[in-house]
């Protein structure tokens, strides 16, 4: 198979695909907005971080159990997935839960691990 093989060698333009993918192109900044929001989950500990939080809330010790990491390393990227709004917490008494910020986040999350498994 021949690398040029994937090249369009043809002059036809069709309009009609191309006026309504313009229509419902998103604006730069929200182009992005979501280039931060990938950028943020192409980290392998935050990604490790957002499958704990995908399984159950937890708090900063429980997170750092689980990965073998300091409970620093884990605030600090708990603070960066916080700012993106990809996680949020909750006090209790002195303990801070994190969980996913909401449905979407999971969703995207699990749907990223469903395709990487059905490629295996």
């Amino acid at each position: 198979m021949s690398k040029n093989e994937f090249i369009c060698d043809c002059n036809v333009i069709h309009q009609d695909v191309v006026n309504k993918t313009i229509k419902n192109m998103p604006d730069g900044d929200t182009f992005n907005k979501l280039a931060e929001f990938f950028k943020i989950l192409g980290d392998t500990t935050r990604t490790k971080i957002l499958f704990a939080l995908d399984q159950n809330e937890m708090c900063v010790c429980d997170i750092a159990n689980v990965l073998g990491m300091s409970k620093s390393s884990i605030s600090h990227q708990l603070g960066t997935l916080r700012r993106s709004g990809i996680v949020k917490c909750r006090k209790e008494g002195k303990e801070v839960f994190y969980m996913l910020d909401d449905n979407h986040i999971k969703e995207v999350f699990e749907i990223g691990i469903e395709h990487i498994e059905h490629k295996k």
